[in-house]
């Protein structure tokens, strides 16, 4: 088995398994390599097994879907998973690549993985948008609160507003409703007449469409009122979040005078999109358009050996990652063997991956933040939470100091130089600081203790399969 050709997989959620299935199905040997405690990724996370669900599929969709890939894994002799492994570097080496990963909760003792090829299948994080009193206590992200469900079995609050803009805010709303969780209101900026002008493309995914209904009905069920064209324009609260203030937009995106309306919640789940994780694509020098990883038909970057599927490669959910991973993962096989690969073994895959792609662009046009959402920060809001700076602090630095983009605004401030390397931030310091956003190119994924990085050039031995987590 050690002679096949070896691919590593990063990321083991719906891209990273359809990949590795697809790959071990054609002889090739694949260590699938993942941060969390067991695969999934976020949108098949499962509680820990001493919770003792004993549903874990209610708070999911697409089940038989996990069921599949989660079985396809167990069965697969030629793919050797690896969780808690934190990968913070792939380095290009004279024979194909390294994967240097830190083990464990504590991210402290190092591993390498040498591969002939490798597929970043790194998903996305969430896109934050700050506004007054978003640091309570109490105020967490649309997505942190599905994670807490999903993975912690536990609830943010007793009563919820859910807020922001996207497709994630109608999961979460139910899920924590039929969690128990009062959810006050469910509060979308898009207008819903934007739908109707996008009727065509939107037609053309009658499942998704379908699934959407679904969604609406919950809501009624629960009774969860939903206040569309609207946001949140502040959080109230001492010691923690006991209100929020939501207010009307008008056409172009500005908070409508006297609309405003005050909610009293202990929780708020705000959320508006996701964006790409690409640090690993651009330390190998893999080129990136706009904010995603650019890859051909057979989802590979302009980098060789290097493939990327999924969430890295453009926003576009579960249906969509698994449609480019299985595309991936045989291409992978091809190459590897030196085999030309046959478009027309997965000529199906990739039509549902085009329509996928067309049904994502329709909606991206639908669910954007409100366009001018910056209006809204006031100059005592803090923005960058790690370094402690305001919006205030920002403005100042373009109006005063000339900064014209988020690394000079970076260098004035301090804003993005904290442990999140400005992941969180960026958006915000972009939108304040009226310039575009740009993906920023990080040496590493994360913090790396000092001691590992001296160690990095030195030969270490692969992680056994002692290192993987029962």
């Amino acid at each position: 088995m050690t002679d096949r050709p070896h691919l590593a997989v990063i990321g083991a959620g719906p891209a990273g398994l359809a990949a590795s299935l697809a790959a071990a199905a054609r002889g090739i040997r694949v260590t699938l390599i993942d941060s969390a405690a067991q695969a999934g990724g976020q949108f098949y996370r499962q509680p820990a097994s001493g919770l003792g669900a004993r549903r874990p599929k209610a708070l999911h969709h697409q089940w038989r879907t996990w069921e599949r890939l989660r079985d396809g894994l167990a069965a697969a002799d030629t793919i050797h998973q690896l969780t808690d492994h934190h990968v913070w570097c792939v380095e290009r080496q004279s024979e194909g690549f390294a994967v240097h990963a830190l083990l464990g909760p504590e991210q402290e003792k190092p591993a390498t993985v040498h591969a002939d090829a490798v597929l970043l299948a790194t998903g996305g994080y969430e896109k934050v948008l700050p506004f007054p009193g978003w640091t309570l206590p109490g105020v967490v992200t649309a997505g942190g609160a599905q994670a807490m469900l999903k993975g912690g079995l536990v609830v943010p609050g007793r009563t919820a507003v859910v807020a922001g803009t996207g497709p994630l805010l109608l999961p979460v709303a139910t899920g924590l409703a039929a969690a128990g969780v009062e959810v006050a209101a469910l509060v979308e900026s898009a207008d819903p007449k934007a739908f109707a002008r996008k009727a065509t493309a939107l037609a053309a995914q009658p499942g998704k469409v379908a699934e959407g209904a679904q969604y609406a009905a919950q809501l009624l069920r629960h009774r969860i009122r939903f206040i569309p064209r609207h946001t949140v324009v502040e959080a109230h609260g001492d010691a923690r979040l006991d209100a929020v203030t939501v207010a009307a937009l008008d056409k172009g995106g500005r908070v409508r005078t006297g609309t405003a309306r005050r909610i009293p919640c202990d929780t708020l789940a705000v959320g508006h999109g996701m964006l790409p994780h690409t640090d690993l694509a651009e330390s190998l020098g893999c080129r990136i358009d706009g904010l995603k990883v650019y890859v051909d038909d057979e989802q590979r970057t302009d980098v060789p050996g290097v493939w990327a599927a999924g969430e890295t490669t453009g926003i576009g959910g579960s249906a969509l990652s698994l449609a480019e991973g299985h595309i991936a993962g045989r291409s992978i096989a091809a190459r590897l063997t030196g085999t030309e690969p046959d478009a027309r073994a997965w000529a199906a895959v990739d039509r549902s991956r085009t329509r996928t792609r067309e049904f994502i662009a329709a909606l991206d046009t639908v669910y954007a933040p409100p366009a001018h959402w910056a209006d809204q920060v006031t100059d005592d809001t803090v923005v960058c939470r790690c370094e402690e700076v305001t919006g205030g602090e920002i403005r100042a630095a373009v109006a005063e100091l000339g900064a014209g983009d988020v690394r000079t605004v970076k260098l004035l401030t301090r804003a993005g130089m904290g442990w999140c390397q400005g992941r969180m931030c960026e958006p915000a310091v972009a939108g304040l600081a009226g310039c575009e956003q740009k993906a920023a190119r990080r040496l590493l994924a994360r913090p790396v203790p000092l001691g590992v990085l001296a160690q990095a050039g030195e030969p270490s031995p692969e992680p056994s399969r002692k290192s993987e987590a029962d």
